[in-house]
This record gives C-alpha cells, structure tokens and sequence, in this order.
C-alpha cells in the first residue's frame, strides 16, 4: 500500500469515518462534500474495494450511484462483505439497485427513464428505526432523479417509507438492521432536504461525532507531520502564492518552523508583481524561509516560436523540473552545513479531489498536465512525498487558511494555471506579449474587486487572443491586438457556466484596458459554459 494510502488510514483512524464506495457517478465527489458538510470525516474508495484490506473501521458505508446499468454485463459491484460488517448501509440509486441484488431484492430496467425532479412522499406509518432516515424531512420533498433501472421488488424483511408518482420504491429500508435504499440523488442541491437526509444517516443512524473541522483538523495535522519528519528532517516545497500551496507552507513553517525551505521559481510567466508580492507575504510577512529563483530568461528563451499549447505545458513543467531541482540541491547543502539536516521531503499541496480523480472506479483521466506532475522529482532527488491537504476540498483549505491567519485577500485568490499566462497569450509567448497580457488581466482583477464582484466569481482573467482588429483611436485608423475577459462561477470546476458581468462594470474594464493598455484596441467578453468549453482559453 502506497504511503499516501496509509496517510489516509490513518487520517481515517482519527474520526468517526463514513466510508463511500464510488461506482463511477460523476456525482460521487458530491457524496463526500455533503457528509464533510455534516461535520463528518468520509473516505471516498472505488466499489473494488476490499473490505478486508480496509486499513480503518468505517462508522458506516455509503454506495454511490453509477452510469451502469445493474444489469449491464461487466457491471461493478460491491465486496458483499459490506453487509456483513455490522455497520449502517445507504445505498444511492444504482447503489439500491446493489443492496436489492446483494440481498435477494429484484431490479429491472424502467420502461421509461427516470431524470429530474420528483415529489417524494414519505410513509406516515413507518415509525420504527428506518424512518430516522427522514427525521425532520417534510413530507411532500422535491427530490432528484436519474436513473434506468428501477426496483421491482424490495429484498425480504425491507418496508417502503418513500415513494414517487413514479417510484413506487423510492426509499425502502430493513425492517431490523440499518440497511438503507434510496431511488433519488441527497447529494444534488436540486434535492431540497438532501444534506439533511445524509446529516441523518452519518449523524442519527452512523452515530458519527460530527468533529470533523478545520480547528481541530489543525493540531492533528501538526503532531502527524512533526512525528512524521522527525527531530531533525528538513522540508523543500514549490510555493506559487496560490492559497493551496501558501497553506501548505504554513502549516508545515508552523510545524517544523526554519527546516521547512519554500522555493519560488520565477518563470516568467506569472501575474504582475506576483514575485515580489509572494516575498512579502510569504517572507516578510509570515516568515517563511523562501527562496526566489529567477528563472524568467531560460522560461521565456525556451518558449520562442512555441505556439501549440501542449508543448508549452511540457517545456514550463520540464523547465520547472529543471531549476526546482538546482534549487534544492544548493539548499541542501547549506541546510547541512547550517546543523539543520539532509532535506528529506518534498511538500505537495495535492488537494483531495485530485486524489478522488485518481482512485475513481473509473481510474485516474487519460491526461494529466504535465505542470502538475512532479513525480520526476521524487526518483531522481530521493525525496519522500508529504501532503497536508491531500483530504480537504477546496473551501476547507480556505477555512483552515483563514485559521492559520493568512491574509483574506490570499485566501480567496482565483486559482492560477501552473503554465501561468503562457497558456492566457494564445500563439507564441514573447516578453511583450506577456506584458500586455498581464496588464490587462491586472485591470480586468482591480476593477472586479472594486465593483465588490471578486469573491462571487470562482476564476476571472484576461487572455490575450492571436488576432489583430482594426480601430480609431486619435482620429487615426489602429491595426492592433484583442483581449479576451473570461469570468465563470462553479461549484468543483468540473462543470462552469460564464459570470453574468454588469454592463457598467464591463464598460469601466473595457474603457482603461484600451486606454491604459498599448497594443489593444478591442476587448470581448467570453459567454461560453463549460462545456463545452474549458475555462482555461488553451
């Protein structure tokens, strides 16, 4: 077993944990944020897992849904260990379908595919031990749907306590034993009482202690890395004064104070002043050991000519590999000499949704971006790999930022690709172009904040286009470059839809970036939605 795997027991192993299995539903990531919502610790796991090879005791098991059909052949299935192991089962859609199959119930296709909302009538009668699953859940609730199979007839010993005009078998459960199925989807918001309905289960029927936050969370992390590291090692992470990797060295300063060494590598890419407002909120401010590698001039020498956008990524990653590297071997040996110890680790600030993409029923993407893997340097350096954040979703690294007393302003900053605004200047990437860009984008961001807008929108920047429109500025006809704003809100940025921008707030931006600007005469404003479209321009 990996070591990130055993970090993960053993964070398991700290709190009343809810164990999700993942058959494939793309909503599956949902499950585990609504439960953390609750107060409650969860591991997601794909349905393959073992139940005897679990490093932890689960308080309680939830079966996710899936794009399979039950009787697909090739269909997943769950280790039936599961309803054996004496804890509380919730089985969601085509996890219903699997506590029917498991347990001698009987599940067929629907004559007519089931998909959006229903009303959920809940059975008055039912007032044993199941019905805790809808304590406090009004009767009619509106609640999602979409699934092909249905269930025609519960296991032996099930009672109904929910159904649909359409589902005659929305919510069924065991008449003895805490065994739990429901047709609909709890994690959607498009089910009104759902974060209630699963607060019920991890809470009322698990019996979890709903501890599960970002205060307490805090000093466990710190005694697990400091036992983790040790008296004596010492820490080297790629800081880019992005929130992820500002908590990160943090949390790690706070723990192991000056044998923790960030590196910043400038590449020549990043945000206007980025560089020196990363030093003086990360040095000078929190008082991280940081050190600054100005790289600009290899960066930008290496990306001449490049104008495919694939191949941008690979020479920034593979030129990040590069200087990181020198990096840390200087640093090494002045940590040696200094009495602070050979450098031991190397700090990620992986977040746990990368983590759920690559332990998915249906396995890691096909592509990952080369920037964001830097596994070449754990072989090659001899590096052991720690990674703080590897449980937390996004909004609980902001909450645990905000307790660790890293500036507002920090804390809720867009996130920003690795390949930086080489993959924002569309076509190739000169210093020039790179400046324009940056200008804008630092134009676009000012006038966002003024207009108070900054923190209602999850990612907003300015891309530089390939292409040169005619205008008049002065009384005189101007041939020059296009920037493109682009602004979206999203929950997980797996889907997006495009910020609807006050006319008044896009006329202000448009005006000073044509003014202020040199080389821009025209500015558009993206209305595309992911998807189908990415909400990065390359």
């Amino acid at each position: 077993m990996s070591l990130a795997t055993d970090v993960a027991a053993e964070v398991a192993n700290m709190y009343d944990t809810v164990l999700i299995l993942d058959f494939g539903s793309q909503y599956s990531h949902l499950i585990t944020r609504r439960v953390r919502e609750a107060g409650v610790y969860c591991e997601l796991l794909p349905c393959t897992q073992k139940i005897a090879e679990l490093k932890f005791r689960p308080k309680g098991v939830i079966l996710s849904g899936s794009p399979f059909s039950i009787t697909d052949e090739g269909a997943p299935h769950v280790d039936p260990e599961v309803f054996t192991m004496g804890v509380p089962v919730l089985g969601i859609c085509y996890g219903l379908q699997e506590v029917a199959r498991n347990l001698g119930g009987e599940t067929s296709l629907a004559v007519k595919r089931e998909y959006g909302h229903a009303e959920l009538h809940l059975d008055p009668q039912a007032d044993h031990h199941s019905f805790k699953l809808f304590q406090d859940v009004p009767s009619p609730t509106i609640v999602w749907m979409s699934h092909g199979d249905h269930l025609e007839r519960p296991p032996q010993d099930f009672v109904v306590i929910g159904s649909t005009p359409t589902s005659e078998y929305a919510a069924v459960a065991h008449e003895s034993l805490p065994i739990y199925g429901i047709q609909f989807h709890p994690e959607v918001t498009h089910s009104a009482d759902g974060a209630l309905i699963l607060r019920n289960f991890v809470v009322g029927i698990c019996g979890c202690e709903a501890n599960w936050t970002m205060s307490s969370f805090i000093d466990k992390e710190l005694e697990r890395i400091r036992a983790l590291v040790g008296p004596h090692g010492s820490v080297i992470g790629a800081v880019s004064g992005g929130v992820d990797s500002t908590v990160a060295a943090v949390l790690m300063k706070r723990a192991i104070g000056d044998r923790f060494h960030a590196v910043l590598v400038d590449n020549g890419v990043m945000r206007l002043n980025e560089c020196e407002q990363v030093k003086k909120t990360l040095a000078d401010n929190l008082g991280i050991n940081l050190t600054v590698a100005d790289a600009s001039e290899l960066f930008l020498g290496r990306l001449k000519g490049v104008t495919d956008p694939e191949k941008k990524r690979k020479i920034i990653g593979n030129t990040f590999v590069e200087v990181f590297e020198a990096e840390a071997h200087k640093i090494d040996a002045v940590s040696q000499q200094s009495g602070l110890g050979a450098i031991e680790w190397l700090l990620q600030g992986t977040l746990y949704p990368d983590v759920i993409e690559s332990i998915s029923f249906k396995g890691p993407s096909a592509t990952i971006k080369s920037h964001h893997n830097v596994g070449g340097l754990l072989e090659d350096m001899r590096l052991k790999l720690i990674e703080p954040l590897r449980e937390l979703f996004k909004d609980e690294v902001r909450a645990l930022g905000a307790l660790l007393e890293i500036p507002e302003d920090l804390v809720w900053r867009h996130p920003f690709p690795g390949p930086g605004i080489a993959i924002r200047v569309l076509g190739e990437v000169t210093p020039e172009q790179v400046q324009i860009a940056r200008l804008a984008d630092n134009i676009y961001i000012d006038e966002i904040k003024k207009a108070g807008l900054y923190r209602q929108i999850s990612q907003a920047y300015a891309a530089l286009l390939p292409v040169r429109s005619v205008g008049v500025m002065g009384d005189q006809r101007t041939y020059e470059q296009v920037i493109a704003l682009r602004a979206v809100e999203t929950k997980d940025f797996m889907t997006a839809d495009w910020f609807p921008m006050p006319v008044d707030v896009l006329k202000r931006i448009s005006n000073r970036i044509i003014n202020e600007v040199k080389g821009v005469n025209r500015v558009l404003y993206d209305v595309s939605s992911k998807p189908p479209s990415t909400i990065e321009f390359e």
